[in-house]
């Protein structure tokens, strides 16, 4: 029997195919994270840890205050 991704692997996984595929570009800033809770019908807490393992992918920079961005080619 299969087991279930965890949701915040599954978040993650969502957001780095937006990013490989080019629906998010370099620069874009994410939906904050309630937004995105909501979308993925999860906590905040949830979504923070997914925003985490893309960090940890170098596939975003968060900038304090400004939200978070997805890395750039340069970055």
């Amino acid at each position: 029997m299969p087991v279930a991704k965890a949701d915040y692997r599954r978040i993650a996984d969502a957001i780095t195919g937006k990013i490989k595929n080019g629906e998010l570009a370099p620069g874009t800033k994410l939906p904050s994270t309630a937004k995105l809770a909501d979308e993925y019908d999860v906590s905040p807490a949830t979504v923070y840890r997914a925003v985490s393992l893309l960090h940890d992918r170098d596939l975003v920079i968060g900038h304090p205050g400004k939200g978070v961005f997805v890395a750039g080619a340069t970055s």
